[in-house]
C-alpha cells in the first residue's frame, strides 16, 4: 500500500497513490481504529480510490443487486445499503475518536454531511441534505414525473466501534456513472432520484483540487 501524508496536525491525512483493494482498506481501518482506541495512533483521514466494486451495508437488500451486476460485492459492517466504488471517485475514510468529539453518532453523520457540502461549495456545487435520504444531493430542476429531479453526488456510510469511527464518504468526481446500474444505489429506486458526478455537473476538478477542498472544509467543520 503506497500512501503519503498530505497535511500535518493532530489528525493524520493520508492519500493513496494507487487504487486500493477493498480488503486492504478494511484491514488498515481495523488496525487504525484499534490503535486510536488504545491511544497508540492518531485520528486519521485516508483519501483513496478503489478498483470497481460494490459494497453491501448492514441494511442491504438482496433484490437491490441487479442480475447484470459486473463487479465483485464486498460485505461490510458500515451502515446503509448497496453502493458502488471505483476509479474517479474520491473515498474519504474518517477514523475519528468521538470520545474527544462528543459521543453522538447522529451529530457525527450530520458533520460528515456538512463537510461534503462545504467542500462542494469550494468547487462551485451547491450540495444539499434531504430528510430521509442519507448523502448529499444536487437539485437538477423539475422532473417530467412531477416534483424535482435530484441526483446524489456523495454517499455516506459509517461504523462506530467503542466510539471510534471508520468508513466515511464517497464523492463522485469523474467516475463512470453507468457502473451504478448494477445496483439500486442506497436502496432508492424512485426514478426522480439518480446519481451524478462533478464531471456530469460540468466541473472538471482534479483529485488534487478535490482533496484540497476536503482538507480545508474538514478544518471548518471538525477543527484540526
Amino acid at each position: 500500500m503506497s500512501s503519503t501524508s498530505i497535511a500535518p496536525g493532530e489528525v493524520e491525512w493520508r492519500r493513496a497513490d494507487a487504487l486500493v483493494p477493498y480488503p486492504d482498506a478494511l484491514a488498515f481501518m481495523e488496525d487504525r481504529v484499534a490503535g486510536i482506541r488504545a491511544g497508540a495512533a492518531p485520528e486519521t483521514v485516508w483519501l483513496l480510490e478503489h478498483p470497481p466494486l460494490y459494497t453491501a451495508g448492514t441494511s442491504a437488500r438482496p433484490g437491490d443487486l441487479r442480475p447484470h451486476a459486473a463487479f465483485p460485492v464486498h460485505e461490510t459492517g458500515r451502515g446503509g445499503q448497496f453502493t458502488y466504488h471505483g476509479p474517479g471517485q474520491r473515498i474519504a475514510y474518517a477514523m475519528l475518536d468521538l470520545r474527544r468529539r462528543g459521543q453522538d453518532v447522529r451529530t457525527y453523520v450530520r458533520d460528515l454531511e456538512a463537510w461534503v457540502i462545504a467542500a462542494l461549495a469550494r468547487l462551485g456545487i451547491e450540495g444539499e441534505r434531504r430528510e430521509g435520504r442519507v448523502g448529499i444531493w444536487v437539485d437538477r430542476g423539475p422532473h417530467p414525473l412531477g416534483g424535482r429531479r435530484e441526483d446524489k453526488v456523495a454517499a455516506i456510510g459509517v461504523r462506530v466501534r467503542h466510539w471510534v469511527t471508520f468508513h466515511g464518504l464517497s464523492l463522485n468526481v469523474s467516475c463512470d456513472l453507468s457502473h451504478f446500474d448494477g445496483i439500486v444505489p442506497c436502496g432508492i429506486s424512485d426514478a426522480r432520484y439518480g446519481v451524478t458526478s462533478l464531471r456530469a455537473l460540468g466541473i472538471e476538478a482534479t483529485m488534487e483540487e478535490v482533496d484540497g477542498a476536503l482538507l480545508e472544509a474538514f478544518s471548518e467543520v471538525f477543527g484540526s
